[in-house]
């Protein structure tokens, strides 16, 4: 018996948008807290949804490929009365992936006799998926992160970055920040973490994960642990993994310029209050930070209501310029009114909603 959960949250400005988790931690509370964070993400991307999340309390690791599918189909059916392409629509989140997304685009076909691939995003290519959904969230957090920097002054060529999370949103962002010339200093994942202060070869360490399933052991640089790790000196430190890693017991200790939150809150109110404080750190809130993912997704979704197809540039270069200007809508308003970048972004979003609302 496995007990899962879908929370909607306002579907004013449109069907709800949010991700699926297969995972032991989930309860009613995480994903309803969830379902509100993805409404205020989707009106601070000018998204036509609201917010929606769901999850199953279960360990996907400890189960097989026909027990996921079983387990899958089986909450398809029962969330069949209160989904659909124009009412809520899901996505992979953490323990789910694109095979997960297909069985329920299957699943609800068949239910209703045809091929209905709006009924969720993050679906495989040959499924009409997206072009660019699986690193649009990592693209995003490295996109906005040397946006950051050039906002600084600094020249992000040459510049450090400190990942924690080497997941599919830790990973990509890596990569595109490596891309840009930033180099890599250290990087962690469930296993451990790895430090290498002349930056890390992105290429040697990715296929070591391919072999591995971990970045620790890798040869190019030496082990430390990982809540040692956020407090390394560096430009830019990305939190990708799990919530409240910046807390009142390291905030204080934290030694990067941006500190930009790929995972969802990542940063406890108390660490806000230290880092609002201190003042010295440019913090790009995770409603924003991590919204690439939502944003290709409702990309994908446009692309399913119309049966048209874009290239994968289409998507990245429409995702780069959405992000930029959301991210400018925040500074600008935080500028105005004295507020964190944090504030400025829940109030913008907040007016967003209630003004449709009202």
């Amino acid at each position: 018996m496995f007990f899962g959960h879908r929370v909607q949250h306002h579907l004013t400005r449109g069907p709800v948008k949010g991700g699926l988790r297969f995972h032991p931690s989930v309860d009613l509370g995480e994903i309803a807290a969830l379902a509100m964070w993805m409404n205020w993400k989707c009106a601070l991307m000018d998204l036509p949804f609201g917010g929606g999340k769901g999850g199953i309390n279960c360990d996907p690791r400890g189960m097989s490929h026909h027990e996921l599918e079983r387990l899958t189909r089986r909450f398809t059916m029962e969330m069949m009365p209160f989904i659909g392409p124009d009412v809520d629509v899901m996505a992979p989140d953490m323990g789910a992936n694109e095979q997960v997304m297909a069985w329920i685009t299957d699943t609800y076909s068949v239910h209703t006799g045809h091929l209905v691939p709006g009924i969720v995003t993050g679906k495989p290519l040959n499924l009409q998926g997206a072009s660019g959904r699986t690193r649009a969230t990592g693209q995003g957090v490295g996109f906005l992160a040397s946006n950051a920097l050039h906002q600084l002054g600094m020249s992000v060529d040459g510049s450090t970055a400190v990942i924690q999370g080497f997941g599919n949103v830790g990973s990509n962002a890596a990569l595109t920040l490596h891309s840009y010339g930033v180099k890599i200093t250290g990087v962690s994942d469930v296993n451990g973490a790895i430090w290498n202060e002349g930056g890390l070869d992105m290429e040697a360490l990715m296929k070591h994960v391919g072999n591995t399933g971990t970045v620790v052991g890798f040869s190019g640089a030496e082990e430390m642990a990982p809540a040692g790790l956020l407090i390394q000196k560096c430009d830019i430190l990305a939190p990708c993994a799990l919530d409240s890693v910046i807390n009142k017991s390291n905030a204080a200790d934290l030694k990067c310029k941006v500190l930009a939150e790929g995972a969802n809150g990542p940063t406890t109110p108390e660490a806000d209050v230290i880092l609002d404080d201190r003042g010295d750190v440019l913090i790009i809130p995770d409603v924003v930070c991590n919204a690439g993912g939502v944003t290709v997704s409702y990309f994908e979704w446009v692309q399913n209501m119309q049966r048209f197809l874009w290239s994968e540039r289409e998507v990245i270069t429409r995702l780069v310029t959405m992000l930029q200007k959301s991210f400018g809508q925040i500074t600008a308003y935080a500028k105005h009114h004295k507020l964190s970048n944090r504030m400025a972004a829940l109030a913008l979003a907040i007016s967003t909603v209630a003004s449709a609302k009202q």
